[in-house]
């Protein structure tokens, strides 16, 4: 196989590198534009960066001016932290005050008997109530873990559990209220009652209910009060109202009414309620009866008598009864569920609502003294003229308190908070108490031994921290500035806190845009915005960054020519910082944003101006987002110049190399024709 050639393969006359060289040449315009596409990918990216450096400064400038800048910011601290707390909004007044902590606000903790490890809660409907909130679930059966396992999976931060080994051998069931405070004492139901009782968590009390309107000498005439009605109605009156003594019911017919006093004693415990029922019946409607004796009586003719053809009228009669010139309208039938009443100490009456019950059963009332401040009598005011009611004995309990039942291993009971402030008793039911001091949360945590100092004061340390943050986002962005605008090494080498690879990438943005205005302009205002004077009032002592211990020279470096104190970098004098913030903090507010015109705007300062400038730059639409939009139209065109010169470098190396395999083809074959001829002449020469 000597002497073997395959075209394109073996390339025994140099075809490939002839090729290569031959399309190194015509790539020249393909690879002029990949450089070019690079460059602009380069310039891209560098803009992108830029536009990342000036939004983060834009972003840190907005919470330096906002509401929520830190300035507003405040911490508080307790001289008795294990008992009392307390968190400040941002709008919280700076002061201190003094608080007691009489209790903190508990809820209902009930255990169980001792129970033995293998002990069954049985299949029931288990209802717990805490406050308004209601859990209920049927339960088929099972062993405490499970059982304390469905409460939890159900609770709903009303209620929760928890198996706790009273001993060897045996266990305790912990049941407790989550929210806290005396109304929401925990209520077992259904069979959860029952188990209560069964395992030994609650036990029988005696009731301690009190009855009044128990007897006919409670039932009183209502104050007089006119009422817009017509003239001729009946007035309500005590008349129309019988009692019952052995029932213990008033029964009120249409316009009856009457007032039962309330006992002092019920009065001095707001937290009562007065229960009684209310039975409605409806009865003949007196108004057509009252309609005729409305009617003027038809009186007869005086008629006349007759002599000889004369006739002679006798007078009208004269009955004294001083009708009106027209008889009254009838009466219309009243129907109003307007009944009940609370009589109040100036004798002005409220309201109770009230609402019939379906079919005539007897509707349950319950008023809550503590929402009629100054009660002293319920009233039934009957204006009805069909209606009738029979009201019940009035009984009055505390319906948290009188269960008839109570904690057998009480761990703690439901109770409020209770504190004074500046020497005044405040009751809360929970620990959280965000309603006695504007703007301030106290939370209890346990009873004080001695009086607790509350104090609010400024967030120094976060204003300060905001401030070095701005700092070195002002620095970041007027570092990318300088690298894009200036072909100086040395603006790179001074950046410290960059990694090498990041001066590498760096590197390759330097003086990238040396002839680009827009940078060397923003550079300049930035400048200026930080260095102005803001006279944002006449009794203002700082008006300038400079005055903070911020400048371009904070150092007060003075050892001569320094090219990098020219570079435009903030520098912090951390000790004047510290003196600034901590005697002159709203000023120091007012410097980086104020409101100028007095609309409650802020219009003017240094973050103010910074954001509005900087926003010019980066928000969408702005010249930067303008100078990349050019780009990417650029990028595009190019990488389709791309792919169209790609294509035309594949089809011309491919016609070269058909072209030269073609050549090497012929010339193989005039070889071998050569090679034939000439291994004939030897093989005739030989013969001879």
């Amino acid at each position: 196989m000597a002497g073997l050639n395959i075209p394109g393969v073996t390339d025994q006359y140099n075809t490939n590198d002839t090729v290569e060289k031959l399309m190194k040449i015509e790539r020249i315009p393909l690879t002029r534009e990949q450089d070019q596409l690079e460059s602009l990918k380069t310039e891209k990216d560098a803009w992108r960066d830029i536009n990342s450096r000036l939004t983060s400064l834009r972003d840190n400038t907005k919470t330096l001016y906002s509401f929520e800048n830190p300035f507003n910011s405040k911490l508080t601290s307790s001289t008795e932290e294990y008992a009392v707390t307390a968190e400040a909004n941002r709008s919280a007044s700076l002061q201190s005050f003094k608080v007691d902590v009489l209790q903190a606000a508990s809820s209902d903790r009930f255990l169980t008997d001792e129970l033995e490890n293998d002990f069954k809660v049985p299949t029931g409907t288990y209802t717990y109530k805490v406050g308004e909130k209601q859990i209920s679930f049927n339960w088929k059966g099972g062993s405490l873990k499970d059982f304390s396992a469905a409460i939890n999976k159900r609770g709903n931060n009303v209620i929760k559990s928890s198996i706790i080994g009273a001993s060897a051998g045996k266990k305790s069931l912990l049941i407790e209220a989550v929210p806290t405070g005396k109304e929401n004492r925990l209520i077992f139901e259904d069979d959860a009652k029952t188990f209560a009782f069964d395992s030994g968590m609650v036990d029988k009390i005696k009731s301690q209910t009190q009855s009044f309107s128990e007897s006919q000498n409670e039932i009183l005439p209502v104050n007089p009060i006119e009422y817009d009605e017509p003239v001729y109605m009946p007035p309500l009156s005590l008349t129309n109202t019988k009692y019952d003594e052995e029932k213990q019911t008033a029964t009120v017919d249409p316009r009856g009414a009457y007032q039962v006093k309330i006992p002092e004693k019920i009065l001095r415990d707001t937290d009562l309620h007065l229960q009684f029922t209310v039975t409605q019946k409806e009865t003949e409607d007196i108004t057509p009866e009252i309609n005729k004796t409305l009617l003027q009586p038809e009186l007869p003719d005086a008629g006349t008598a007759e002599y000889e053809g004369i006739v002679i009228s006798n007078n009208l009669s004269d009955t004294n009864l001083n009708l009106p010139p027209e008889p009254p309208a009838p009466l219309e039938p009243v129907k109003t569920n307007q009944i009940l009443y609370a009589v109040m100490e100036d004798g002005s009456e409220k309201e109770i609502p009230y609402t019939p019950a379906e079919d005539g059963k007897p509707a349950q009332i319950d008023v809550k003294l503590s929402d009629y401040s100054g009660i002293k009598a319920l009233a039934v005011r009957n204006k009805n003229t069909g209606t009738s009611y029979e009201i019940s004995s009035i009984t009055a309990l505390d319906p948290v308190k009188d269960l008839g039942y109570g904690p057998k291993h009480p761990v703690s009971t439901a109770d409020d908070a209770i504190i004074k402030y500046e020497g005044i008793t405040i009751t809360r039911a929970s620990n959280k108490i965000d309603d006695v001091v504007p703007e301030i949360t106290l939370n209890i945590h346990d009873k004080t031994e001695k009086t607790a100092t509350i104090s609010v004061k400024p967030d120094v340390d976060s204003s300060k921290t905001a401030i070095i943050e701005f700092v070195g986002k002002y620095n970041q962005a007027v570092a990318e500035l300088n690298i894009l605008s200036q072909n100086k090494p040395e603006l790179i080498e001074e950046l410290d806190y960059l990694t090498k690879d990041e001066k590498d990438a760096e590197q390759k943005k330097l003086g990238l845009f040396q002839s680009d205005f827009s940078l060397t302009n923003i550079k300049s205002n930035m400048a200026s915005t930080v260095s102005a004077k803001y006279l944002f009032s006449d009794t203002a002592e700082i008006t300038m960054l400079s005055q903070l211990g911020i400048a371009t020279n904070a150092s007060g470096y003075s050892g001569g020519y320094s090219q990098s104190k020219l570079r435009g970098y903030l520098e912090i004098d951390e000790k004047k910082l510290d003196q600034a913030l901590e005697n002159h903090l709203d000023d120091i507010k007012m410097l980086f944003g104020y409101d100028s015109d007095g609309d409650l705007i802020v219009d003017t300062g240094i973050a103010y101006k910074l954001d509005k400038q900087l926003s010019a730059y980066t928000q969408t639409g702005g010249i930067l987002a303008m100078k990349t939009s050019s780009l990417d139209s650029k990028i595009k065109s190019s990488e389709s110049k791309i792919a169209k010169l790609e294509t035309q470098m594949a089809k011309k190396e491919a016609e070269l190399r058909n072209k030269y395999s073609q050549m090497e083809g012929s010339l193989n074959s005039l070889e071998a024709q050569q090679n034939t001829i000439s291994n004939f002449t030897k093989q005739q020469q030989n013969q001879k």
